[in-house]
């Protein structure tokens, strides 16, 4: 489809309000305004986020909310300000986008666009939306909403893929397993030889298994209490499974036993369970970091005003 001013109907998946299911609606995407492309997904992958979301626990304030954040599509559609996109390639969105010329892009050190920053407000850069319902405006997290048929996404937050890339794998770049992976790679920086305890081995978890044995490290140690993920974590580079449901102990003691009572280098919370972060410090070898996180968690208290 060539014709930029046809607007599309087509399936999405639409939050109504805090709480209540997802429902699966027909809805209306616009045509792509100057710097915008419109995609036909062809995968979409799920984020935690996307569940807090529809909880009401990830702070999004604006509803219907057209929900997804994560995947793959083919653009179908550009605008007339597009030069580095056409119809038929392939892309992932990118929630954060990148100018490379503002002081946090130039920096080294963030790559948090001044320009081209995370959006939290539902809607595109100009503020108002392509995606339509019943006869309302559709809000998004993010910079798009990839849990439908078509979405419209500004050009700077898109990276074009080589289309020869498995889609199915593809879909999971855009989110969870490049956060895991640059978690080690960027973030921890994780040496060769060193090893590495990796808590939930979700998309985010196998991404930080895959980017600590990139970077060489030789014990990685996944831990999950889905049995199911002990194959997975192998396939990414896991030397070593726990399931804590199996033993009465501590995951960071099981995690202590595979590495001669000591800990880890590195440890990486990925499951987004609360408690599981401080199992997650106390999984690592005794240092100046550690030792500061103890002090915190035990003697400050909280202050009590009349």
């Amino acid at each position: 489809m060539t014709n930029t001013s046809q607007v599309v109907t087509c399936k999405g998946a639409v939050c109504w309000k805090v709480g209540e299911a997802v429902k699966i609606e027909e809805i209306q995407i616009d045509p792509p305004k100057a710097n915008e492309v419109r995609l036909k997904m062809l995968y979409s992958s799920i984020c935690h986020t996307d569940i807090s979301t529809i909880q009401g626990s990830a702070g999004f304030k604006f509803y219907p909310l057209a929900l997804g954040h994560g995947g793959v599509g083919v653009v179908e559609t550009v605008g007339d300000e597009v030069k580095n996109l056409k119809e038929g390639d392939m892309v992932i969105p990118t929630y954060i986008g990148e100018c490379q010329e503002c002081e946090n892009c130039i920096s080294g050190k963030s790559n948090l666009c001044l320009t081209y920053p995370m959006r939290l407000c539902g809607l595109m850069l100009d503020n108002t939306s392509r995606m339509s319902c019943r006869g309302q405006r559709l809000y998004h997290p993010f910079s798009c909403a990839t849990w439908s048929e078509y979405t419209v996404i500004d050009v700077n937050y898109l990276v074009k893929v080589d289309p020869s890339m498995n889609p199915t794998h593809a879909s999971f770049i855009s989110c969870g397993f490049s956060t895991g992976y640059g978690a080690a790679w960027k973030e921890a920086k994780v040496e060769s030889g060193s090893s590495v305890a990796v808590f939930g081995l979700g998309a985010v978890g196998l991404g930080a298994i895959s980017g600590a044995k990139m970077l060489g490290a030789t014990k990685i140690i996944g831990i999950d209490t889905n049995e199911m993920k002990r194959e997975k974590g192998e396939a990414f580079g896991m030397t070593h499974f726990i399931n804590p449901s199996n033993s009465d102990k501590s995951p960071s003691e099981l995690v202590k036993e595979l590495s001669d009572g000591m800990g880890v280098d590195y440890s990486f919370e990925c499951s987004g369970v609360g408690p599981l972060l401080t199992e997650s410090v106390e999984a690592t070898k005794v240092n100046f970091e550690r030792i500061n996180f103890w002090w915190v968690k035990n003697h400050i208290r909280p202050t009590h005003h009349s």
